[in-house]
């Protein structure tokens, strides 16, 4: 086959600075009013699609297993990831002006939001981690896209759950509150990914004649 492009990597990095920049902004700003709070949530949402539409170009050009490339799904799977990206901003977005009335229903809608067009990215990836519990694999790609769901579910969790400060009210308001812990621990899930992200990237050219 061809040398996989720099491209998809390239707008995965993009994505991955512009959505820790997006949330920096809608923590500093959302203060300001209450439109501005939206306004800038709006935005943190957006940059979080988007964020989930450049792992899918990186995982489609780089990740896919060897016996899916050109595969019907994987023709569909971009195009695929480019519709949940709309959806995923769109009802994230709207749920926002459930907050008030319907607030489990607005919790429970952003995080659906983001949770499927993760899983739906990680079709291939969970394939690849069912062949590699098969064969025994030791590939170091592997091994840190492990380390990259792990922190992606633990995100998940924690900003579902609210844990701690849940357990113990006012004690976590300043340092270690579940939205911090969250933020940390998507940050490092995105560091894994992108580690893992480029072995695969190499791994692919280093087979090619």
């Amino acid at each position: 086959g061809a040398v996989p492009p720099a491209w998809p990597l390239l707008a995965y990095l993009l994505t991955c600075c512009i959505y820790p920049l997006a949330s920096s902004c809608a923590h500093t700003f959302s203060t300001m009013s209450t439109r501005a709070r939206h306004i800038c949530y709006f935005f943190d949402y957006a940059a979080l699609s988007m964020y989930s539409l450049g792992s899918a170009l990186a995982y489609s050009a780089y990740v896919f297993p060897a016996e899916w490339v050109d595969s019907t799904f994987h023709r569909c799977y971009v195009p695929v990831a480019v519709f949940n990206t709309l959806v995923s901003t769109s009802l994230s977005c709207y749920s926002r002006f459930l907050e008030v009335e319907q607030p489990r229903f607005s919790k429970a809608s952003r995080t659906l939001a983001f949770v499927y067009p993760y899983l739906f990215d990680s079709i291939p990836l969970f394939y690849r981690f069912y062949l590699c519990a098969a064969e025994s694999c030791t590939e170091a790609a592997v091994l840190l896209h492990y380390k990259h769901t792990v922190f992606a579910f633990l995100t998940c969790f924690i900003f579902a759950s609210h844990l701690p400060e849940r357990l113990a009210p006012g004690h976590f308001d300043y340092i270690g509150h579940s939205h911090q812990v969250f933020h940390v621990c998507g940050i490092l899930g995105t560091h894994f990914q992108l580690e893992a992200i480029t072995l695969d990237m190499a791994e692919r050219r280093r087979r090619l004649p």
